[in-house]
């Protein structure tokens, strides 16, 4: 069987392979312990841009605050369009001693950039509240990302040892 087939011989759209039991909620779970991602899109030149961000999960969906007048605010509210890399820390002890990179999530999203108004309309993760002083709050975006298609995993779901080998640590996963 070869790195581009799975179990049943199939290629994913897309190429790459399918993690062998690594699940979507495994994947939002980490997602949900993390904080740190991030966020590429393009400017309406066509410029490409990439920024981190620190977030917040609810309901399988991720929230970034920024600043009304951010490259951000302004790039991804005229695409709708994001890609999202979350750094997955691993290694615990052991990180602290050897080189171990962090496993990751990589994905397309849509994104919505929210004014600062709709705050108290829906459910604003606390985690994310916590992040926004109360006088940042009237001048700030929420960017809220929906996760679409796939997960692009790297290291979620195996051992350390198994991350030595990207045919065995790279996948794919459905974002449902």
């Amino acid at each position: 069987m070869s790195a581009a087939t799975d179990q049943a011989g199939t290629t994913p759209a897309g190429g790459g392979t399918l993690a062998a039991g690594l699940t979507s909620d495994q994947v939002w779970r980490a997602l949900t312990k993390a904080s740190f991602a991030v966020v590429s899109y393009v400017t309406p030149a066509g410029e490409p841009r990439s920024s981190g961000v620190v977030y917040a999960v609810s309901g399988r969906r991720m929230y970034v605050a920024t600043a009304a007048d951010s490259w951000k605010a302004r790039h991804i509210a005229a695409s709708g369009r994001v890609a999202v890399t979350v750094p997955v820390r691993r290694g615990g002890i052991l990180a602290l001693l050897l080189p171990i990179p962090p496993a990751t999530a990589s994905f397309h999203a849509s994104a919505i950039v929210h004014p600062a108004s709709s705050l108290g309309e829906g459910p604003l993760p606390r985690k994310l509240e916590s992040l926004l002083p109360p006088e940042r709050r009237a001048a700030c975006r929420i960017i809220e990302i929906r996760p679409e298609g796939q997960f692009r995993t790297y290291g979620l779901g195996v051992s350390l040892r198994q991350m030595r080998s990207p045919a065995v640590a790279s996948g794919r996963v459905s974002a449902g």
